[in-house]
């Protein structure tokens, strides 16, 4: 079974620094059709304006995972990690037993485009932990990247939760499958472009619920970046 989350149906908030798009309820946005899907419970697109962002708050028991697609930014944590996320870069922060963290765009002149991604981890109160690689665009041109999973296989970020991340570009006649193993769900979110996924045409910020099915199929890609998740149910 496939189910279009189409992007006109997400929640929006606009608070002038920052414009979010929630696939998935998240502070003022409750929707009880749209908690998560499987161990998938957060996915935000925000657009955060130049020369702000979020000050200094805290998580718990939760892998949080940021994919910059325009910008860059700017990570501080309790942990001592200070860092700049840019595109083609993923970092994951596992909150676990508490951190707190800030994240800025301090560019001039200049928004930062990103995903906030949030999983269920495997467990609860794990040490808190951070970890950022990057990912070549001829990496994931064409082609579907291992970006995030448990162990690092494939020197992916490492994930303390039951799921798997695929980056992947794509433009004209490329196109990429990856497997789904039996009981898994697959989701697919398009950043950018126009995607066409299992036989289904996105736009930018649309998305696809995978149930039963053997496989994510991408192809006839316009401009597109995508993520395909494996995740537990």
């Amino acid at each position: 079974m496939i189910t279009l989350r189409a992007a006109k149906d997400r929640g929006v908030a606009d608070h002038g620094w920052l414009r979010s798009f929630h696939t998935f309820s998240f502070a003022e946005y409750q929707d009880p059709a749209h908690m998560g899907y499987g161990n998938l419970r957060v996915i935000n697109d925000d657009t955060i304006a130049a020369g702000t962002g979020f000050g200094m708050h805290g998580h718990r028991d939760m892998e949080i995972v940021s994919y910059v697609l325009d910008g860059e930014l700017a990570h501080q944590d309790s942990m001592g990690n200070g860092a700049a996320i840019r595109p083609g870069e993923v970092q994951r922060m596992t909150a676990g037993s508490g951190v707190r963290h800030s994240e800025f765009n301090h560019a001039e002149g200049r928004s930062t485009h990103f995903l906030q991604i949030w999983l269920l981890p495997e467990q609860r109160d794990l040490t808190p932990g951070y970890e950022q690689k990057a990912f070549t665009t001829q990496e994931r041109q064409g082609a579907l990247r291992l970006v995030a999973a448990p162990g690092g296989v494939g020197g992916a970020v490492t994930l303390n939760a039951d799921a798997r991340i695929w980056a992947g570009l794509f433009d004209g006649d490329e196109q990429a499958e990856v497997a789904l193993p039996a009981g898994r769900l697959g989701y697919v979110h398009l950043a950018r472009g126009e995607l066409v996924v299992n036989g289904h045409a996105l736009k930018a910020g649309d998305a696809l619920k995978l149930d039963g099915e053997a496989s994510v199929r991408v192809e006839q890609g316009q401009g597109a970046e995508v993520l395909v998740f494996d995740l537990a149910r």
